[in-house]
């Protein structure tokens, strides 16, 4: 079983790979400053900075709820962009910061708490806020690439 900082590094060279196949060079930080991958846009002309929250698998909500995935983000990032990784289906969602504000994630002490709850069984309640992964659709690296890079 991997360890934390495993994981975390697993997730960078997730989004290293899968921007590569794209034709698009990153670098990884040496320090820990809340930046974790400087990328290169080719058809930007620039950099751009992303801080990367992995996730190994999804895991019961609360402990016995349903198998949820989430990521914790300080509301003070300065990367430019936050990926989050499930490393067990090896997929990308990609926010901009003031993305995840207007998301209406939950947002205590300072830091956004991201979370989609995986069971294609369930349908959204009345409530709006997203809480399942098929509403993050639009989010997916997939989906955003062109945009983004």
């Amino acid at each position: 079983m991997p360890n934390n900082q495993q994981i975390g590094k697993a997730g960078e060279l997730l989004l290293q790979y899968k921007l590569l196949l794209r034709g698009v060079e990153s670098a990884p930080m040496t320090t820990d400053s809340g930046v974790d991958l400087v990328v290169f846009s080719p058809r930007k002309q620039e950099a751009i900075t992303i801080q990367i929250k992995t996730n190994l698998k999804p895991k019961p909500a609360g402990g016995k709820g349903k198998l949820t995935l989430d990521w914790w983000i300080p509301d003070t990032s300065p990367a430019q962009l936050i990926a989050v990784t499930d490393l067990s289906t090896e997929r990308i969602w990609l926010f901009k910061l003031s993305e995840i504000h207007d998301l209406e994630m939950q947002h205590p002490k300072g830091r956004y708490h991201i979370y989609m709850t995986i069971d294609p069984t369930m349908r959204p309640s009345k409530q709006r806020r997203r809480t399942f992964d098929y509403e993050f659709e639009q989010y997916r690296l997939e989906n955003r690439f062109h945009e983004l890079f």
